[in-house]
């Protein structure tokens, strides 16, 4: 608990003296003005934001004026900041805050949370700014500073680290001066112990870091574990007379859309389908053929059918097997049809 209490207390000295003090939307208790920025703060600079955040005060000063503007104007200002669900929201929220609140802003991170767009880390930072509540916050830059600081391990987006790392948060809040040391761990976070390149030398904190101390600041907060690829198995029949290869279209959207290949299926149910008759089936060897989402291993079965029989339906082509393999084909199809050819048709 020292170590906690010392990082509080060092942050706050630290913000008032070396933090940042001059921004638009500081040094106000206005929760229309503190809620705008912080919306438009998510995943986006400070010094894109500015410009944008004066732009829009011109136009919308306050909740009302926004809830009554047309969507398509709300777009309009927002037009080149991305992640435009954000403006959606906004919008949608200032509405909920004229028709339901009367025009004022809830001053519980609880009641904040609730509105449209505030996620738990915004409420509070309003909550806090606005109304001087004593509210915990948790964004991307909080999640790294208290990583590093702590020497938390995991993925912080996995729920045990999640859930743990709120209850450090609220553990490290002061009693007094919420607004200096939430202004504090925003300013460390964005300036400072920043994702690459991190200024240690600079940190207020650093003493008793424990990334730092360890030398693991590259390593801290852990990455997302990457997901295992998903891995699809399908079976392709070359149904072939000697001289020709059965092949069909694919449906316009999906994997291979509007390409031909080898109908998919068991063999005896694909032959039953077309109503031809196998003579000699024969496994060629299976490969692996990857997509950005998954890997699917092809399983081409060889099946020799009589020359006599034809198959005229929509969407199926007879094709010579000479140049099958550049018959508009996807390019692990390819692979299969010249293992035929290679096997003698």
């Amino acid at each position: 608990m020292a170590a906690q209490n010392r990082f509080t207390e060092d942050l706050i000295a630290w913000q008032k003296t070396a933090g940042r003090h001059d921004l638009p939307w500081q040094n106000t208790r206005d929760p229309y003005r503190i809620w705008l920025s912080e919306i438009m703060l998510q995943q986006t600079q400070v010094s894109t934001v500015i410009p944008y955040y004066a732009g829009f005060l011109a136009s919308f000063p306050d909740v009302l004026a926004l809830a009554e503007a047309p969507i398509e104007a709300v777009i309009a200002h927002w037009a080149g900041l991305g992640y435009y669900a954000r403006a959606r929201n906004l919008h949608r929220c200032a509405q909920q805050i004229a028709a339901v609140h009367r025009g004022k802003f809830p001053e519980t991170e609880m009641q904040l949370a609730e509105l449209p767009g505030i996620g738990r880390s915004t409420a509070a930072a309003i909550a806090a700014f606005a109304f001087g509540r004593r509210a915990a916050i948790l964004d991307g830059n909080v999640k790294r500073v208290l990583c590093r600081q702590f020497g938390v391990e995991g993925f912080p987006g996995a729920k045990a680290v999640h859930d743990g790392l709120w209850d450090l948060a609220e553990s490290l809040l002061p009693e007094d001066g919420i607004e200096v040391y939430t202004q504090g761990l925003m300013d460390l976070g964005a300036t400072l112990c920043t994702r690459s390149r991190p200024r240690c030398g600079e940190c207020p904190v650093a003493d008793a870091c424990v990334a730092r101390r360890d030398g693991r600041q590259g390593e801290l907060p852990e990455a997302k574990p990457r997901a295992a690829v998903p891995e699809r198995r399908s079976t392709f029949v070359l149904l072939c007379d000697g001289q020709r290869l059965l092949l069909e279209r694919r449906p316009p959207s999906g994997l291979w859309g509007s390409l031909l290949v080898p109908p998919e299926g068991e063999p005896a149910k694909v032959a039953a389908r077309f109503g031809l008759e196998i003579i000699e089936t024969s496994a060629l060897p299976p490969f692996k053929h990857a997509f950005t989402h998954f890997r699917l291993t092809l399983v081409p079965m060889l099946c020799r059918i009589d020359a006599r029989f034809q198959v005229a339906e929509p969407g199926l082509e007879w094709v010579a097997l000479e140049r099958a393999a550049d018959a508009g084909v996807p390019a692990p199809i390819k692979k299969l049809i010249r293992q035929v050819a290679s096997a003698g048709g």
